[in-house]
């Protein structure tokens, strides 16, 4: 090979290392472009009702919107490092406390806007009052599609077994599950997925949230609390509220198989479940849903749950921020707010749109009732660490493989 191509080769060769090793630059959008990034397929109700919202808009306003469904992997892994790279981003969604936990420092205050389009005048006062405790008094973040975590029941078994008032309280909870049993039908079920929950609301409503992380973070489990807790756990189980195979469910096992089929009554969960077994349920079965009730001495009642939404948030570095609040307002309020909630059976956000999807109806007395609100599992999950030990043994209480004693002993040496 001559002088010349020698040279030639390696410069192309080098041309390709250069290529290869080179950063990867991300492509800004337009400055008048709102770049949204979105937690949903677009395949997926939410996604359909939210694309539907933004092409109206945009047809209306004439401003530009780039919406990317990420999906919630997707979302979850991308976005923060987004954010830290400087990609334009000027709005996204998720979970209220995801956003408002992770999120927090990227997001813009939203108080002037909000007050500039009197956006409260039809939100849920209750969500606003949590995306502002989220946000640390300030308003960050908007929410839409709201969820209760409550009793999902069906009607046609508490008929059967003759029961015609929701319980409130935990004498009348225990009622509630004898005249079930009575009857030949197993009380209530629940599946590994959702396990904390149960001892998360028990707990919270004896000590409440705070404190429920306190026992959590510093291992007191011997807490007073903890063991009340626990005999009364204990207590449905001996009594066979519980279903056989509440021990080995793995989600969905539970609420497909027993709840949405008729075998068991009752299921804490969330607002979300009516639409997760629609095709086991069929269209005639009557949903009912009551608040996790009182128990005795306990800090706090069915004022108090745990709610949520999704949330809208703005980056605090947004060019398109007055844009992205109207585009967060058309989606969240009158038409395209009904038609998010009609087509994800969920609830909506706008207090105007006061006809409910019929699968959901149910949870709007718990949902207007409530005044305060519990996080997800209400604190027992603050300690990842302690997370799948809690679960496990809790577990084995609600199966009767486990005194209350035990539990408590569990719990101590686990923390250690």
């Amino acid at each position: 090979m001559g002088l010349k191509k020698k040279l030639l080769s390696a410069a192309l060769c080098a041309a390709m290392v250069g290529t290869m090793v080179a950063p990867v630059t991300t492509v800004q959008a337009a400055d008048d472009t709102i770049v949204y990034w979105s937690m949903w397929e677009s395949t997926e109700p939410q996604g359909q009702a939210i694309q539907e919202a933004v092409d109206a808009y945009m047809a209306e306003t004439g401003v530009k919107v780039d919406l990317q469904f990420k999906g919630r992997t997707g979302n979850r892994e991308a976005l923060q490092p987004a954010l830290d790279g400087g990609t334009q981003i000027d709005m996204f969604d998720e979970d209220i406390d995801r956003v408002n936990g992770m999120y927090a420092d990227y997001l813009m205050d939203l108080e002037e806007l909000a007050k500039g389009n009197d956006y409260e005048a039809t939100a849920n006062a209750a969500l606003m009052a949590a995306c502002r405790e989220a946000g640390g008094g300030t308003l960050k973040t908007i929410p839409y599609q709201p969820n209760i975590f409550a009793f999902f029941y069906n009607k046609a078994l508490f008929e059967q077994a003759g029961i015609e008032k929701e319980p409130t309280t935990w004498a009348e909870f225990l009622d509630v599950c004898q005249k079930l049993k009575d009857a030949g039908i197993t009380p209530m079920t629940m599946d590994d997925a959702y396990a904390t929950c149960v001892i998360g609301y028990h707990l919270a409503r004896l000590v409440g949230e705070e404190r429920v992380k306190e026992i959590v973070n510093n291992g007191e489990w011997d807490d007073p609390a903890v063991l009340q807790m626990a005999k009364d756990i204990e207590d449905l189980a001996t009594k066979g509220y519980f279903s056989e195979m509440v021990g080995s469910n793995v989600w969905p096992a539970g609420q497909n198989s027993e709840l949405a089929v008729g075998t068991a009554a009752m299921y804490l969960n969330g607002s979300w479940l009516p639409n997760e077994v629609k095709a086991m349920t069929g269209p005639d079965f009557q949903w009912g849903c009551f608040a996790y009730p009182a128990v005795e001495n306990g800090v706090n009642g069915p004022e108090t749950n745990n709610f949520g939404a999704q949330v809208f948030g703005i980056n605090k570095d947004s060019k398109m921020s007055k844009e992205a609040f109207d585009l967060i307002t058309y989606i969240t309020k009158g038409e395209y707010d009904k038609k998010l909630a009609d087509l994800s059976v969920g609830i909506p956000a706008d207090t105007t749109n006061a006809e409910w999807p019929e699968m959901v109806a149910c949870a709007k007395p718990a949902m207007d009732a409530s005044t305060a609100r519990f996080t997800w599992a209400c604190g027992v999950e603050s300690n990842v660490d302690m997370t799948p030990v809690i679960k496990e043994n809790f577990i084995k209480l609600m199966a009767g493989s486990m005194t209350a004693d035990d539990f408590v002993a569990a719990m101590q040496e686990a923390s250690k």
